[in-house]
């Protein structure tokens, strides 16, 4: 299985067609939000919403059953900031997910806590560490 995971393009929508254009073998096309388009843009991207997403319809979290993980996705911006990975691991332990996608920070991580792994693709916008902008392959 081959998942495409994006976060926080914020309405550059060119940059979602050039990692769909890119990827046309991938199973599933996931969104952690902040995507600043309606939700009939990119029908077959499973997105959530993010704290710009002000045109779509989209749901604040999404549980996602890839493989034998099961993912809570989420944008995280309405998590606790001093521990937000804390907080996103404890959500995802009261969900029964073992892993989190998530966005809102525009820094790619790959992190485990508590025995949650939480992935954070970066941004397609703006990255805020110093790397170039991000999404992420998971097979």
């Amino acid at each position: 299985m081959k998942v495409i995971l994006m976060s926080d393009s914020h309405g550059r929508n060119e940059r979602v067609d050039q990692v769909i254009e890119m990827h046309p073998d991938a199973d599933v096309f996931l969104h952690c939000g902040d995507i600043e388009c309606d939700e009939f843009t990119f029908p077959n991207i499973r997105t959530v919403c993010g704290n710009n997403d002000y045109y779509g319809c989209y749901p604040e979290k999404m549980r996602i059953q890839l493989g034998n993980h099961r993912v809570l996705m989420l944008h995280s911006h309405t998590c606790f900031y001093r521990n937000r990975l804390e907080h996103m691991a404890m959500l995802a332990k009261e969900a029964e997910c073992d892993t989190v996608f998530f966005g809102h920070t525009h820094v790619a991580t790959d992190k485990i806590v508590d025995g949650v792994r939480l992935i954070n693709p970066g941004s397609l916008y703006y990255s805020r560490d110093g790397r170039p902008i991000s999404y992420c392959i998971i097979t």
